[in-house]
């Protein structure tokens, strides 16, 4: 069985960028985990309450063939969270699906994994992608090797839809 984990902001992470995908991922049979840097139940812009799994500082990465970072404007603390970046170098070292949607692909920007890749993001931090030496694509959702990208809720289905491409389901 193929395994993804989520992470969420403690709060402010966009809805159907979660819940989206999730949903597409477990129909395919992919078991999810949640992460946050808390287990208290946290809420979407939009009123979802998630109550997370684990904690994003008890990831292992060798447990996913995924990891998935969710948009919305609390996404915004992972962009220099040591830990996010160090999880998403490490996936990406191990060949793992590395995604991210809305605001979230600024923190792999940051992280130093999407220098020379094709990328997308929410309009508003193309600056970000560029300056982390991506190819900012502007297109809905970006696949480049093992990494995939979206620009935000219009395309939550189609990212949730890539993400189960690259794993094979």
């Amino acid at each position: 069985m193929k395994k993804a984990v989520i992470i969420i902001a403690a709060g402010d992470f966009r809805d159907e960028e979660f819940l989206e995908p999730k949903e597409i991922l477990e129909k395919n049979g992919v078991k999810t985990t949640v992460a946050s840097t808390i287990l208290t139940p946290v809420k979407g812009v939009l009123g979802a309450e998630v109550s997370p799994d684990i904690l994003v500082k008890d990831i292992n990465i060798k447990d996913f063939d995924a990891i998935i970072f969710v948009g919305g404007i609390g996404a915004s603390q992972y962009w220099d969270d040591p830990l996010a970046h160090g999880l998403a170098r490490k996936a990406a070292a191990q060949n793992r699906i590395v995604a991210a949607i809305c605001i979230a692909p600024v923190t792999l920007a940051r992280a130093g994994i999407l220098k020379g890749k094709e990328a997308t993001v929410f309009t508003y931090e193309a600056k970000e992608l560029r300056a982390g030496g991506a190819n900012y694509t502007a297109r809905p959702v970006e696949k480049d090797g093992n990494i995939i990208t979206a620009s935000g809720p219009a395309s939550a289905r189609e990212f949730g839809q890539q993400i189960i491409e690259a794993l094979g389901r």
